[in-house]
């Protein structure tokens, strides 16, 4: 079943009241063995992919200074290349995101819009206006601040911020919501994607910043050196890039995933772990390093930085598919 265009799933006036729809979450990771990988049955359930033109809206809840919004900013600006937003360095974020078109090509759809994504607005919640412990509605809530329309909102909690189930059992989680008839435009409701991810640095490095710190659990391999020199950022730039590959391919629970969909695994999340070939549990695998710094990565973006990235679920074989 070919995917809806997005003028049908982002656009359409739905007469109904806020609601919100349950989705997946990028989870404490258990890193991806070969077995997994060679066992791996991913499918798709004929429920629409994220198509047409779509902004990336960034909600920074709690303390983050300019140099680490820009560390976020730059790796969304960083998934297209234009003119405006050159990378000639290789391999690119755009590269990297490039492996998502082989969802949509399976699809064979010739009337859907291709996919185009671009960095939004940004909201700064400096002060923490909801508190600094949040529930899951209250992720909710932050998240109906950014645009409402064909948007990819994607919530940032600092540090110091603590949110029901972080660390405990997720790094982050991604679902979908219906705005508000006082936000749309001519009162019309549409159905937008969210993300949350939450910065780990203090609460749980081990667990949702792996491989920048030293593991809590399995094999104990050495940290490696962080790519932007910040190991909550460059974690949360793993969690966003897990989140986003499985927002676009699997945006309302029907999508490509593997496994029980209250608990899919996703195009990135299918991957845990493996960031470089030969990759097993307690080693990402064989990635670039920087001789300046030392620091590890896979991935170049805009602005000079530098950024390591999940590997893709190949759909057309259902392996994990590294950039490097």
């Amino acid at each position: 079943m070919a995917f809806f265009h997005s003028h049908l799933f982002f656009q359409l006036a739905i007469i109904v009241s806020l609601v919100h729809f349950t989705m997946a979450g990028r989870q404490v990771p258990k890193p991806t063995t070969q077995d997994d990988q060679n066992t791996m049955v991913f499918q798709y359930h004929n429920g629409p992919l994220l198509s047409g033109k779509i902004s990336i809206n960034l909600i920074w809840y709690g303390k983050f200074n300019p140099s680490e919004r820009a560390i976020i900013a730059d790796f969304v600006t960083s998934l297209s290349t234009s003119s405006s937003n050159p990378t000639t360095n290789e391999p690119s974020v755009a590269t990297w995101w490039k492996a998502t078109e082989k969802y949509y090509h399976l699809l064979k759809s010739k009337k859907a819009s291709p996919l185009i994504l671009s960095l939004g607005t940004q909201v700064i919640d400096e002060s923490c206006s909801l508190g600094k412990s949040l529930t899951r509605n209250q992720i909710e809530e932050l998240a109906a601040k950014g645009e409402q329309k064909n948007a990819i909102n994607v919530v940032l909690t600092a540090s110091d911020v603590a949110v029901d189930g972080f660390c405990s059992s997720t790094c982050g989680t991604h679902g979908s919501l219906l705005s508000s008839k006082i936000a749309s435009a001519k009162g019309k409701i549409y159905k937008f994607a969210y993300i949350w991810v939450g910065n780990s640095a203090t609460q749980c490095p081990g667990q949702c910043a792996w491989p920048f710190y030293q593991p809590m659990y399995g094999p104990q391999t050495p940290p490696l050196v962080a790519p932007n020199n910040n190991v909550g950022l460059d974690g949360m730039v793993i969690n966003v890039a897990t989140l986003l590959a499985g927002t676009v391919t699997n945006p309302f629970g029907n999508g490509y995933f593997q496994g029980p969909a209250n608990a899919p695994l996703e195009a990135a999340s299918a991957c845990t772990g493996v960031y470089g070939r030969g990759a097993y549990p307690g080693y990402p695998g064989k990635l670039l390093v920087d001789p300046t710094t030392g620091a590890s990565y896979n991935a170049h973006g805009t602005n000079g930085k530098k950024y390591l990235l999940p590997a893709f679920v190949d759909p057309s074989t259902s392996s994990c598919s590294t950039l490097v």
